[in-house]
């Protein structure tokens, strides 16, 4: 096995373990993504799904139909606490996304223009800034169908909200 992190909820009765750094990291505006986190955005890390155990209790599970993609998002949370933990989701099996909060370390993976994007930059709250060098999308960074959308990349730092880059 590789790295080990580890991360789990609030009261501590559930636990995961990751064995490989993140394939990217999601930076996310959307109004779910707001919502769940009870902030202007959340960073997600995706990983392989085979590289994510739960090593201590059983989390709950919340279907979430997305309004970007009409597939379902699974939302993994605490029975106890309800803290929200991971992501699993419809339309990318194969993956799964971290609240990166719920690491015991939550800087431990590094956030690089060449590995982070910034989505749902058109229902970022006003204010949010958007560091320059970045990859950024006003709305997913693929079509329904999964093809590419070309990015957007600031030269300079760069507020916005409600009409996003």
């Amino acid at each position: 096995m590789g790295l080990q992190q580890q991360g789990g909820c609030l009261c501590g009765r559930v636990r995961y373990e990751l064995s490989q750094p993140p394939l990217w990291v999601t930076v996310c505006y959307c109004q779910f993504c707001q919502k769940a986190t009870g902030s202007d955005h959340m960073v997600e890390p995706i990983f392989n799904r085979g590289d994510f155990s739960v090593i201590q209790g059983e989390p709950r599970c919340y279907a979430h139909v997305s309004t970007g993609s009409g597939q379902d998002v699974y939302v993994h949370f605490c029975p106890d606490c309800g803290t929200k933990l991971y992501l699993t989701f419809a339309r990318w099996p194969d993956r799964l996304g971290v609240y990166a909060g719920t690491f015991d370390d939550p800087g431990w993976f590094p956030m690089t223009p060449e590995n982070t994007k910034h989505i749902f930059t058109g229902t970022a709250a006003r204010g949010t800034l958007i560091p320059a060098g970045y990859n950024t999308f006003s709305e997913h960074a693929a079509t329904l169908a999964g093809e590419a959308i070309e990015p957007t990349v600031l030269e300079s730092v760069k507020e916005i909200g409600r009409g996003g880059v």
